[in-house]
Order: C-alpha cells, then structure tokens, then sequence
C-alpha cells in the first residue's frame, strides 16, 4: 500500500496517487522509444519494440499482457487495456530497458 494519507474533517484517508488530479494543472505522461523518439500509442507499437529488444510475450495470465526477456528474470506485466497503463508501469518498462525508454510530460 503506497500513497499520502491526508488528513480532512477529522477523517484520514489514503490517496494512492496525489500527483495524479484529473484538474487542469495535472500533467499527463507518455512512453517514449528514446531511438526513435516515438512515442508508444498502444500494445502493437510497444511489443514491436520489445520484441526488437529480446523480449517475448508470455501467455502465462490471461488478465495481464506480459513479457519476458529470456536472458533475465525479468517480466513486465501490464494491464490487458492499454488505456489503463498507469506511471508505475511505464517506469517498469524503462527500468527494465535502461537508455531505451523514458517516460516525458506531455
């Protein structure tokens, strides 16, 4: 469990992703392919990419989509929308794939 507690009214409550606000200074971020500069749009552009770095999809939970770098013990699993992909991940695939990837404001 991560986040911020905040404390209102005399009620603490836990916020998961404080940066996160849906108003109108929140920022949005995106994946970058640092190579080419191309920004990932969706699963088809992002498994292009780690298919061309050694990864392979792994079929193992039908809930997740997941990759594995045979070579490693790594495994990067995402949500099966690609609409749902959160910071978190995003800062998984570029740990995973060092001067590769970044993750920039839009």
């Amino acid at each position: 469990m991560s986040g911020v507690w905040v404390f209102n009214d005399g009620v603490f409550r836990l916020v998961e992703n404080p940066g996160e606000s849906h108003g109108s200074n929140a920022r949005r971020k995106v994946l970058v392919h640092v190579p080419s500069n191309e920004v990932i749009t969706s699963y088809s552009v992002l498994g292009r990419i780690l298919s061309s770095l050694g990864w392979e999809r792994y079929y193992d939970d039908p809930e997740l989509l997941q990759f594995h770098k045979r070579s490693t013990v790594h495994l990067i699993s995402l949500p099966k929308n690609f609409n749902k992909i959160k910071l978190m991940h995003m800062y998984d695939i570029v740990v995973k794939n060092r001067n590769e990837f970044e993750v920039r404001d839009v």
